[in-house]
């Protein structure tokens, strides 16, 4: 047989006619829908098999070391205006923060994702979380729970334009002097290789502009800014007041 009896998936269409009925569909009906109608396949009947096969189709994509294909991805809408679409946005309840999410599809309602909290500001990537395997409901869930906090909502982007804001932060950043968050380096794969297009502008005003989270070492930051970009070429705000 050849297969790891790990990844093995037990064919669950064990009536014997039903596979020849399946099989006979695969070489000869035209169309998907119209074709198991002809053969008179019960409803429960086709999900068992599009479940089935997608499950394997899944199992042998990870074997090959293959990514699974991109089922969504997603970003907060001030973002997306803003560094896709060069759109000027206020953004006083969050600053310059963007959240991306990438979802794959690893079977039938499957889904595998990581989300990237990027500073596109100044800091790049502040947090990354890796893997979760989510089915489709604890994955509608988990979208409503991430985006929450941003009033602006969501809308839903190329996977391009999530490399594009991700790597691109990251860059922008590490010429700033700072490192992405540890985590990327499970969450990387994931994301796939980017191109290097589309190219995006990161900063504000042409300039880095750090605004001080609840977990980040200012005083370290800033003079990492004074050390690579000089005094006067950032802009900073600790809490509610402008340094």
């Amino acid at each position: 047989m050849g297969q790891s009896s790990r990844y093995w998936v037990k064919d669950p269409v064990t009536d014997k006619s039903l596979r020849l009925k399946t099989r006979l569909f695969k070489k000869t009906a035209p169309f998907f829908r119209s074709g198991f109608d002809k053969l008179s396949l019960k409803a429960s009947q086709v999900n068992t098999i599009i479940k089935s096969n997608a499950t394997q189709t899944a199992i042998a994509k990870a074997e090959s070391g293959e990514l699974a294909p991109i089922a969504q991805c997603l970003v907060n809408s001030n973002c997306a205006q803003r560094l896709l679409r060069g759109q000027t946005v206020e953004e006083h309840e969050i600053g310059g923060l963007g959240l991306v999410l990438v979802a794959r599809s690893t079977g039938y309602k499957r889904f595998v994702l990581c989300t990237y909290l990027v500073d596109y500001w100044c800091l790049g990537l502040k947090d990354t979380i890796p893997d979760k395997k989510l089915n489709d409901i604890k994955y509608q869930q988990f979208l409503k729970m991430s985006y929450d906090r941003f009033s602006d909502g969501y809308e839903e982007i190329s996977l391009e334009q999530a490399q594009a804001i991700v790597y691109g932060a990251i860059n922008y950043a590490n010429k700033l002097g700072f490192e992405p968050h540890k985590d990327f380096q499970q969450t990387k794969n994931h994301l796939g290789t980017w191109c290097g297009q589309p190219k995006l502008t990161f900063g504000r005003q042409g300039k880095p502009y750090f605004i001080e989270g609840p977990y980040d070492n200012s005083s370290e930051i800033i003079n990492t800014l004074r050390r690579n970009v000089g005094e006067g070429n950032f802009d900073f705000l600790a809490g509610l007041t402008p340094w």
